[in-house]
C-alpha cells in the first residue's frame, strides 16, 4: 500500500505559524473592539447665572444618543443662579480622575479667587480633556489672573446683541466642522466678542458682529499643556440647544476632545 508522503518539517512550521498568527490577529481586533465599545466618560459641570442649564444637559445628553455615541453621564449642577459660586467637587484634589472629558458649561464671572480657580486648570493642564461652552468663556472674568482664559483658548469679557448669525467653517477638515451646512445660521444666540485668540488656538469656525463687521471665532480647538480643548461661545438660548447643527457639532466636540 502507497503510504501518504509526510508534510515536510518547514511546511508544518510555517503553518503552525500561520495559525498562531490568525489567532493573534482575531485576539487583537477583539481586544480593539471590547476598547472601542467602552462609552466616553463625561463629567458635565454646569450652573450659574443666566440660562436654562438643566435643559441644556438634557439636550447635550439626548444629541449624544441621537448621534449614537455612547457616553457615561456625571453631572454636577451647583452654585445656584448667581455669578459668584464656588463649587465643593474642586477642592478634591482627585477631582478629574477617571474621566475622559469635562464639559465647562457654568457661569461664574464674578469669582475671583486665584487659587481656587488654579485648582480647576491645573488638572487640566496635566491632560484632563475638556468643552467649553458660551458663558464658560465669561466665567472668572474678574479674576486677574488669565489660567483660566489660556486653558478656554480665547479671552472674551463682553457680548452683543442675539441674532442669527451666519457661521463660515475656516477649517473644512476638521472632524468636528464637517456636519456643519455652508448657508448655516444660529438659532437666536449672543455673539461673544474675543479680545485674544491664545497660542494654541485653532480657530474651525467664524461669524461677523452685526455692529462693527468684526470676524469673531465661534467654534475652536486649544491644546493645553497636555489637554485637547474643544470650545464654543454659541449656547444662550434653548433654541441652540434645540437646533440640530449646534448639537451635532458639540457631540462631535466631545469626541474630539476624547480623542476618539
Amino acid at each position: 500500500m502507497i503510504q501518504p508522503l509526510a508534510p515536510f518539517p518547514g511546511i508544518r512550521s510555517a503553518r503552525h505559524f500561520a495559525l498562531q498568527f490568525v489567532s493573534l490577529m482575531c485576539l487583537c481586533w477583539a481586544l480593539l473592539s471590547v476598547q472601542a465599545a467602552e462609552p466616553v466618560k463625561v463629567l458635565v459641570i454646569t450652573g450659574g447665572c443666566c440660562h436654562d442649564y438643566d435643559y441644556q444637559t438634557k439636550a447635550m445628553q439626548l444629541a449624544a444618543k441621537e448621534q449614537r455615541v455612547e457616553i457615561e453621564w456625571t453631572i454636577v449642577f451647583e452654585g445656584g443662579k448667581g455669578t459668584r459660586a464656588m463649587i465643593d467637587l474642586y477642592n478634591k484634589p482627585d477631582w478629574a480622575k477617571g474621566f475622559d472629558v469635562v464639559v465647562h458649561n457654568e457661569c461664574f464671572a464674578d469669582t475671583d479667587d486665584q487659587e481656587y480657580i488654579r485648582k480647576i486648570t491645573e488638572p487640566h493642564r496635566q491632560g484632563v480633556n475638556a468643552v467649553v461652552i458660551h458663558c464658560a468663556m465669561h466665567t472668572y472674568r474678574s479674576a486677574k489672573i488669565d489660567d483660566w482664559r489660556e486653558f478656554s483658548g480665547v479671552t472674551s469679557k463682553m457680548h452683543e446683541h442675539q441674532s442669527r448669525y451666519p457661521v463660515e467653517v475656516v477649517d473644512k477638515d476638521s472632524p468636528i466642522t464637517k456636519g456643519i451646512p455652508v448657508d448655516y445660521k444660529t438659532p437666536m444666540d449672543e455673539l461673544y466678542i474675543v479680545e485674544k485668540i491664545w497660542p494654541n488656538t485653532k480657530v474651525l469656525a467664524t461669524t461677523k458682529s452685526e455692529k462693527t463687521g468684526l470676524v469673531q471665532p465661534v467654534f475652536w480647538t486649544n491644546q493645553f499643556g497636555k489637554a485637547r480643548v474643544f470650545g464654543t461661545t454659541y449656547g444662550h438660548s434653548n433654541d441652540t440647544f434645540t437646533d440640530k447643527v449646534f448639537l451635532t457639532t458639540l457631540v462631535r466636540g466631545i469626541v474630539w476632545a476624547a480623542g476618539r
